[in-house]
């Protein structure tokens, strides 16, 4: 019999499928901090987490007969994936599932950002007719600088050129597509970008920080929906402040939730609380995936 422990929520539909394979025993248990997952993990064959358990060195240590731990979801940032390589363990996620999601999502975060939209929802609610303040811009015309074009970068910019944008990216690799996609050094991107989307895993620091603000024109746009820290938010706040980001949207932080509210505050700021991925068919499809490996790794 093979255990596996849900410690994030799974779409209703997977969870029961995995309940129902020969061979299965499945609890779900979440909301479970390190000390818990330490308790609780020896016995476990399998752990499936999504973006809130964080499975450290400490409940890696803790498992005993553990094999496997599946993120549903694209990255690996909760999960200290060397420590489990140094114990044996297999790490796998589910990169493709949620694409949709978050390219919708984040075009979705670029229209409400270039048309302030978070605000004019925010003055609505307080009862006021600010219809001759909140001006917007188009996204025709503009050029997209987008940082990280994989997966969800592309598919972002397919959604952008739909929309009569010019997209530059920039990536340590080079990009495979048949979109109008120019790849560029980093340097021009920050140059010549009217709106910024941000698409990589999290990094040791900031990928852009004040020499990048620096090299920006004046009035940008920035969206991140990627990973906290990837932007240095000091830097973002004095941006915003000078004028130098006219307008950012931001799906994560470096601190989830915020301790320091001050930059979700800034009134050209839309905020939202990490949900890029939680769309219910890229749910389905990361659950499904996830029935499929540990079918496929603990048969």
């Amino acid at each position: 019999m093979k255990k596996i422990l849900i410690a994030d929520s799974l779409d209703k539909e997977a969870t029961e499928l995995l309940q129902a394979v020969p061979g299965f025993e499945v609890t779900v248990k979440t909301g479970l901090d390190e000390a818990g997952l330490v308790r609780i993990i020896p016995g476990f064959n399998a752990v499936v987490v999504r973006s809130a358990t964080k499975i450290t060195k400490p409940v890696i240590d803790a498992s005993s007969g553990l094999e496997i731990v599946v993120r549903a979801g694209i990255g690996l940032d909760n999960v200290d994936a060397a420590a489990a390589k140094a114990k044996g363990i297999q790490v796998a996620n589910t990169p493709s599932a949620t694409t949709i999601s978050v390219a919708e999502y984040t075009f979705g975060l670029m229209l409400a950002a270039v048309r302030q939209q978070g605000r004019a929802n925010l003055t609505m609610k307080q009862h006021k007719w600010e219809k001759k303040v909140l001006h917007g811009t188009e996204l025709f015309g503009k050029t997209l600088g987008l940082i990280g074009a994989g997966r969800i970068g592309l598919a972002v910019a397919e959604r952008a050129i739909a929309f009569g944008m010019t997209v530059l990216a920039y990536d340590v690799v080079p990009i495979k597509t048949k979109l109008a996609v120019r790849q560029v050094p980093l340097d021009e991107l920050l140059a010549q970008a009217d709106v910024f989307s941000l698409h990589v895993p999290k990094t040791q620091g900031a990928l852009l920080g004040p020499a990048e603000f620096a090299k920006m024109k004046k009035g940008v746009v920035l969206v991140n929906a990627a990973r906290g820290g990837v932007v240095d938010e000091a830097a973002l706040l004095e941006a915003l402040n000078n004028g130098t980001v006219k307008a950012a949207a931001l799906d994560v932080y470096a601190k989830e939730p915020p301790e320091d509210w001050t930059l979700v505050d800034h009134p050209n700021v839309t905020a939202a609380p990490h949900i890029a991925s939680q769309a219910e068919e890229g749910q389905k499809r990361a659950g499904l995936e996830v029935v499929r490996l540990l079918k496929e790794k603990l048969a």
